[in-house]
């Protein structure tokens, strides 16, 4: 029997022992997760995590900025190094993704980045959502050498991409993992699980009030890892039925 993981996206150290506490297998490590989508944490956030999770893979998200995902060349040789500076500190592996301005996966660049992983995981994150056959992009990518795929299926969320979902796990056919993430509760977790997704993703996150700062209006508030959330996440999986392997 394949039994589905659990990928929490967490932003601090609180949320990462949320996912060390609910026996999550990976966290993907992001900062400004609310306000951008997520860029590349800190240095130091990284560091922290690997000494506070030695037991969870670690894979921070490489994004040098917000918004869309066709970079630069100096955009891409931030990258780079940044894939290449946590895997040499002890990342298990790194969440990325580019694409071309035509809004196709930039294979050039995700072949660098692979390079640049030195045979750590390699996770292409929701800028799949934006190519035109995300099914096909599966192929792509598995031959890049891309470890797995984190997608809605195309949707806006991955409850209601679910048909697409399971298409893309058919079409993958254990060549590249396929990660159900978008919006996913704990109450998605069952069906997400019966179509044979390989992990659910999810922030499990939670608003707090803040003052703010200068520029940034008043109670701004920032996003923290729910645990109650994350724990209901993990009751659910451990609930669900796993799907054959092969089936």
């Amino acid at each position: 029997m394949r039994r589905c993981e659990l990928e929490l996206a967490v932003q601090d150290l609180a949320g990462v022992r949320t996912a060390v506490e609910v026996g999550a297998r990976r966290v993907e490590l992001c900062a400004a997760l609310g306000a951008t989508g997520g860029v590349t944490p800190s240095a130091g956030l990284l560091s922290a995590t690997l000494d506070a999770a030695p037991d969870v893979g670690v894979h921070p998200l490489v994004r040098p900025r917000a918004g869309g995902f066709v970079y630069s060349r100096g955009e891409l040789d931030v990258i780079e190094r940044d894939v290449a500076t946590a895997v040499e500190v002890g990342a298990d592996g790194v969440v990325v993704g580019a694409l071309t301005p035509a809004g196709r996966v930039d294979a050039r660049a995700v072949r660098r980045l692979v390079v640049a992983a030195d045979g750590a995981e390699v996770t292409f994150h929701r800028a799949v959502e934006l190519v035109e056959d995300v099914v096909a992009a599966l192929d792509e990518l598995a031959a890049l050498g891309v470890t797995r795929v984190l997608t809605s299926g195309g949707a806006a969320t991955a409850r209601q991409g679910i048909d697409r979902l399971a298409a893309m796990v058919e079409h993958a056919a254990g060549r590249i993992e396929v990660m159900a993430g978008g919006g996913v509760l704990p109450g998605d977790v069952g069906s997400l699980v019966a179509v044979g997704v390989d992990a659910v993703h999810l922030s499990a996150k939670r608003s707090v009030a803040d003052a703010g700062g200068p520029g940034g209006g008043a109670d701004a508030g920032f996003e923290q890892t729910d645990p109650a959330l994350a724990r209901a996440a993990a009751a659910a999986l451990a609930a669900a039925v796993p799907v054959r392997a092969g089936a």
